[in-house]
């Protein structure tokens, strides 16, 4: 299988059982891609795939051939600043433990894309498929419209 995962080209060979999810986490390292239910539910392993959110738990990874994969890591440079949107997720404090946090970056940016000055009803609708056990969502929805205020378009 061929795929670009953050602007990288991979080429590997994959079982036909292998999930997106182990493929990113166990293959190529990229651990920002949590696992938490494994069923699609929780959207902690949700990814970017053509530019769509997609639940990589439940994508097998012979399923991207030829596509483009997002994950948590190619937001921004391990090096340089953060993408505005980590940069509202911290200054909101849109995270406590962290472990939905990737989950809810690539929700939301794709959502920001797509919608410019969303309510916050839009905002909650739009991460209803993401789940955290920690906040309260009351940090993360202040986060995304604190990220699309600061938005360039």
């Amino acid at each position: 299988m061929r795929v670009v995962v953050n602007g990288d080209a991979y080429e590997r060979e994959v079982e036909a059982r292998r999930t997106l999810a182990d493929f990113l986490r166990d293959d190529l390292g990229l651990v920002g891609t949590h696992l938490g239910c494994e069923h699609g539910v929780c959207g902690a392993c949700t990814v970017l795939l053509d530019g769509t959110t997609a639940r990589s738990c439940i994508v097998y990874a012979i399923q991207v051939d030829g596509a483009e994969v997002t994950t948590v890591e190619g937001l921004a440079p391990p090096e340089g600043p953060l993408h505005p949107l980590q940069a509202a997720f911290r200054e909101c404090h849109g995270l406590q433990c962290g472990f939905c946090t990737p989950g809810f970056l690539m929700t939301a940016l794709e959502f920001l894309r797509e919608r410019t000055n969303p309510s916050e009803d839009e905002i909650r609708e739009a991460l209803s498929g993401n789940l955290c056990r920690c906040t309260g969502y009351h940090g993360i929805v202040d986060a995304v419209r604190l990220a699309d205020a600061g938005s360039e378009r």
